[in-house]
């Protein structure tokens, strides 16, 4: 049989997708391209925002249409949080994916078996844990061949007004340690050269334990000791749990890559106190200064959201002043949507066609700000992962996570790390020459 995957939301459901295809390909599935020739489609699903939910919800439509006999399976945060009826055959929650394969076998079963469905009605949705655990899958490889995602928590215990994934995900659940370890350990020998260390709040990683900010420096500095990984990238932070000794701790992994991505959400201290995040624009600002004083040439990335309810043009004007000044190297840039069963829904939402109009501008700042990085590489060396090599270019990024283009045809170089010379930028990436090694 064969199995087709579409995942919407973040870098943890895309690690959760590559966990599922590993576990349908252990079951005897043969992975799809499309969903027409599919026998079932899998839709890992997000429910950060409205539209996310809307998204989520026309997929499932949208694969049931493309093919009426396939199976649809509905995964993710999206089930977590919807009333009794969603568009598909089989549905698994947050906290039971690793079922997600037995589940689709078990409805396969019971049809051949003669029992009828009637899709939507949710005979099969599993009973699903709310003690707040993780979930192990193991070893999840990804499919770039050269980096990969080990997700090391699940949950988050803040209640961001805009937010439901505390709803949706549970509370904090930090994986174990040797078993964070194992991974990092396969994944090095099958050669991976590169991790992302994520999760849905991961500075909150130990927390359920009692530990605090600093046991994820420690798992870092054990992954940091693995033959065969070269680089070490760490997932979204959180400001306030940037102390000088998280910092510290952080200065002593040797393989950790200067590219951190400094959650903000919005650069004025009226809207961030609606959003109930735990800082101030100051604060956020000590936090990056402290960073700089260890990673001088660091790239600093973020997220905001344009238009958030109650938010005037003066206070967007204020965020606006804030990038340029926090010098970001990439703004993550979202229009504000409403998620029913938040507090920030019930509050007067700003236009949309203004929230539009104002992730554009933003849009237009991170960019510049983006290509301004890039061209301060011209002239330096860098070392670079060459991922693909493809029409006389190897493709691959900095340790800050630029976009590096180097002319050659060397397919003996996909995989390794080469020294480069940036000798122009183009847009946000960099044209480079080898250097001899």
């Amino acid at each position: 049989m064969k199995v087709y995957f579409y995942t919407l939301g973040c870098r943890v459901n895309q690690y959760e997708t590559d966990a599922a295809r590993e576990l349908f390909i252990k079951a005897g599935f043969e992975i799809s391209s499309s969903a027409e020739d599919a026998d079932v489609c899998v839709v890992n699903t997000c429910t950060v925002t409205g539209e996310a939910d809307r998204k989520s919800r026309q997929q499932l439509r949208r694969m049931a249409r493309l093919n009426p006999g396939t199976i649809v399976v509905a995964m993710g945060c999206m089930t977590e949080m919807a009333e009794a009826v969603i568009d598909a055959d089989v549905v698994c929650g947050t906290k039971d994916k690793t079922q997600v394969v037995n589940k689709t076998l078990e409805y396969i079963r019971r049809r051949e078996e003669g029992e009828e469905f009637q899709r939507g009605v949710l005979h099969h949705r599993p009973e699903v844990s709310k003690k707040d655990e993780f979930h192990e899958f193991g070893t999840v490889l990804s499919p770039e061949g050269t980096r990969a995602f080990i997700k090391v928590e699940d949950g988050c215990n803040k209640f961001c007004t805009y937010c439901i994934i505390p709803f949706a995900r549970g509370r904090v659940a930090s994986r174990d340690e040797s078993a964070v370890i194992k991974e990092a350990e396969d994944l090095a020998s099958r050669g991976f050269k590169e991790v992302i260390v994520s999760g849905i709040h991961v500075c909150s990683y130990g927390k359920d334990r009692g530990e605090d900010h600093t046991a994820l420096v420690k798992l870092l500095k054990k992954i940091n000791d693995i033959d065969g990984i070269e680089r070490i990238r760490l997932g979204s932070l959180e400001p306030m749990s940037l102390t000088d000794d998280f910092i510290k701790g952080l200065s002593e992994v040797s393989k950790l890559c200067p590219h951190f991505h400094l959650s903000l959400q919005s650069g004025c201290d009226k809207v961030l106190k609606k959003m109930n995040r735990d800082y101030t624009s100051d604060e956020y600002l000590q936090r990056v200064s402290r960073l700089r004083e260890i990673y001088p040439e660091m790239s600093l990335t973020t997220d905001i959201i344009c238009g958030f309810p109650e938010e005037t043009e003066e206070d967007f004007a204020v965020t606006c002043n804030f990038v340029t000044k926090a010098g970001f190297t990439k703004v993550h840039t979202f229009p504000y949507s409403e998620r029913e069963g938040t507090v920030a829904a019930k509050m007067k939402q700003v236009p949309m066609n203004v929230r539009k109009e104002r992730a554009s501008r933003l849009i237009e700042i991170s960019d510049r700000l983006e290509n301004e990085f890039a061209a301060k590489k011209a002239g330096k060396v860098s070392e670079v992962l060459v991922e693909t090599i493809k029409d006389g270019f190897a493709e691959g990024y900095t340790p800050e996570y630029i976009r590096a283009k180097i002319k050659t045809d060397d397919i003996s170089l996909k995989g390794k790390t080469v020294s480069v010379m940036a000798t122009a930028s183009e847009g946000n990436a960099i044209l480079c020459e080898l250097l001899n090694s």
